[in-house]
């Protein structure tokens, strides 16, 4: 992938809560929609720009009818390829690397009985295009009578400009296990696009999020739908917002929390756009390169042995 050489200091990154409630007639008006968003971003320097997960529900707006529960995935699916054109050409037109949120992919194009994946659709601006799987399922989202989604069973990291960055999606972010194979890998972003029904979904999600700054000595950027779908018939509520998580040291200001918008189930509006300006991703390699307070480095449980005791 395209990558200069020089390491930049700092980022500016773009998060969108978007908010599903607000309808589009077809992928080009959805298109469109990003386009606005992404134009108001470029504007304040964003070189990021991150939608949530599921940002696909919002096609549901123009679902044929009669179009079951069980029948979503693979219409979305069928929609996915025309989509990601549409976000190549946005990543293209506003020199950004985006993250159009994920949406079903077929495993197999040829067979679509073969089963979806729930995928993030990663585009950097001079023309590469990366599909992230959702490693880590939900009940929900593995239930035959419902999305009945395959787990992912591959992890990407982008070089980018001279940043490693990487996604995990929603719920692979609470998953300890997945830390540690991130741990040696030098990620100076990890974007975390997600859906969450509630207040304690968005909590363990976002609390997770911030727990992988300090685990990873990195930056964790978080953003997660909010709204309604209109025609939805899996997910009646959304309850999210966007947060930038760096780790707890001295020179970051010590809590970890560099910008974050206020969660909220519905804004009435298109959802908020969080730019967070100047994200320190050149100190924070340092830290992570020796100078934190206490960090151990790239760190794994794999040389500790269990005892039990009685």
């Amino acid at each position: 992938m395209t990558s200069p050489a020089s390491f930049p200091e700092y980022v500016t990154l773009a998060l969108w809560s978007t908010n599903l409630g607000r309808p589009v007639a077809d992928l080009a008006g959805w298109a469109d929609h990003i386009d606005a968003r992404m134009a108001e971003a470029a504007k304040q320097g964003a070189k990021i720009f991150v939608l949530p997960e599921y940002a696909s529900e919002q096609w549901l707006a123009f679902k044929p009818e009669g179009l079951q529960t069980a029948q979503e995935i693979a219409w979305m699916a069928d929609l996915a390829p025309e989509a990601r054109k549409h976000a190549a050409k946005l990543a293209k037109k506003h020199d950004m690397l985006l993250v159009a949120g994920s949406m079903p992919w077929h495993i197999d194009p040829e067979n679509p009985a073969a089963g979806q994946t729930n995928s993030a659709m990663i585009f950097t601006p001079e023309g590469d295009a990366i599909i992230q799987d959702k490693l880590s399922l939900t009940p929900g989202e593995q239930e035959p009578e419902n999305w009945n989604l395959t787990p992912g069973k591959a992890f990407n990291v982008i070089k980018w400009r001279g940043l490693n960055v990487a996604v995990l999606i929603c719920l692979d972010i609470e998953m300890p296990a997945l830390s540690c194979v991130l741990a040696p890998l030098d990620i100076d972003l990890l974007l975390v696009p997600s859906m969450t029904l509630t207040p304690s979904g968005y909590n363990r999600v976002f609390g997770c999020a911030k727990a992988r700054a300090v685990e990873l000595m990195t930056v964790v950027a978080a953003c997660g739908t909010t709204g309604a779908a209109v025609n939805t018939t899996n997910n009646p509520t959304n309850y999210s917002g966007c947060s930038v998580y760096t780790p707890c040291e001295p020179q970051l200001g010590h809590t970890g929390r560099f910008a974050e918008t206020e969660p909220t189930y519905d804004d009435g509006a298109d959802g908020e756009l969080l730019i967070s300006k100047d994200v320190p991703v050149g100190l924070i390699r340092n830290l992570r390169n020796g100078e934190a307070e206490v960090w151990p480095g790239g760190w794994t449980a794999g040389h500790v042995s269990v005892v039990r005791n009685g």
